[in-house]
């Protein structure tokens, strides 16, 4: 029962991810960074190693952080580049 719910947490997370990328207005493309593609991997690995409960969901917080981080490092980033113009 709590892989079905970590696991429904997580996929619920990778859907909002890309949400928040095409939220934007932008018509410039927007590439993967090396921290959401790493981000990525652990967190399919967390889904993938569900049954090992332990790793699985270690691996899951772990690609939960990296990509919370990335956002975060995106959005400085642009308020950045918005303040210069």
């Amino acid at each position: 029962m709590k892989t079905a719910i970590f696991t429904t947490i997580a996929i619920t997370c990778l859907m909002v991810i890309p949400i928040l990328f095409l939220a934007s207005h932008r018509k410039r493309v927007i590439r993967l960074s090396r921290l959401a593609a790493l981000a990525f991997a652990f967190i399919i690995g967390g889904l993938f190693l569900s049954r090992k409960e332990l790793v699985g969901f270690s691996l899951l917080g772990v690609g939960l952080v990296l990509a919370i981080i990335d956002i975060i490092k995106r959005r400085k980033q642009n308020y950045k580049s918005h303040a210069s113009h």
